[in-house]
């Protein structure tokens, strides 16, 4: 009989340390659950605009997004547009330049770059032909024009740098001098081992025919 009361007491006991524990865990959750805290866009009565969101302090740059390369980031070298790209361009940077130009310029400007892309050909430019890079304005042009334009938009086109990084915009520029190239370049601008590869190719192509001629 006396066992049996010792433990009952024990077990009282054991459950009454045990209460107070998940009590005290219960106390620890709800200070952790509700915090004095506000949320975004919240009302606050601290301070003087009722306004629990404050805004940002002058000058402030997140972090990795300080900008101060002006060729990089703007275009330009001593308060002029640049000649010269802020990296050097390799095969895999005009390959990217091409795509990214194919997706977001070609539609207007065309995949050559002569402004006869299909919002062209479907008759959807109402306020003015896009510019073909061909002319000798667009060919005489610094490259950070393009880079320019690709950021701030010019004309009737719109800016595109909330789609197209800063980086890709140079590769798009770059790419645009390879189209230029491309469409205007003369056999004298070749090495002289190109230029008797092309006679030799041409040499060797047999002559047409009255028929084919006809």
């Amino acid at each position: 009989m006396m066992r049996a009361r010792v433990v009952a007491g024990r077990r009282a006991a054991c459950g009454a340390i045990a209460g107070l524990l998940l009590f005290g865990l219960a106390g620890c959750h709800t200070d952790m659950w509700v915090q004095n805290k506000v949320k975004p866009l919240q009302e606050s009565a601290v301070f003087l605009d009722g306004q629990a969101s404050r805004r940002l302090p002058p000058g402030t740059v997140a972090r990795g997004e300080l900008r101060d390369d002006e060729l990089m980031y703007r275009g330009i070298v001593n308060g002029k547009m640049a000649t010269v790209f802020p990296f050097a361009m390799t095969r895999t940077d005009l390959e990217r330049g091409r795509q990214r130009f194919d997706v977001y310029c070609s539609p207007c400007h065309g995949r050559l770059g002569d402004g006869n892309g299909m919002i062209s050909q479907r008759g959807l430019a109402l306020a003015r032909q896009p510019a073909s890079y061909h002319t000798d304005r667009l060919r005489k042009m610094p490259v950070g024009h393009f880079y320019d334009v690709i950021t701030n938009g010019f004309g009737v086109m719109y800016s595109y740098a909330q789609r197209v990084e800063p980086a890709d915009r140079w590769r798009i520029a770059a790419y645009i001098r390879v189209l230029q190239l491309s469409q205007n370049a003369k056999v004298t601008d070749l090495a002289p081992e190109e230029q008797a590869q092309l006679k030799a190719a041409g040499a060797a192509r047999p002559a047409p025919t009255p028929e084919a001629v006809r």
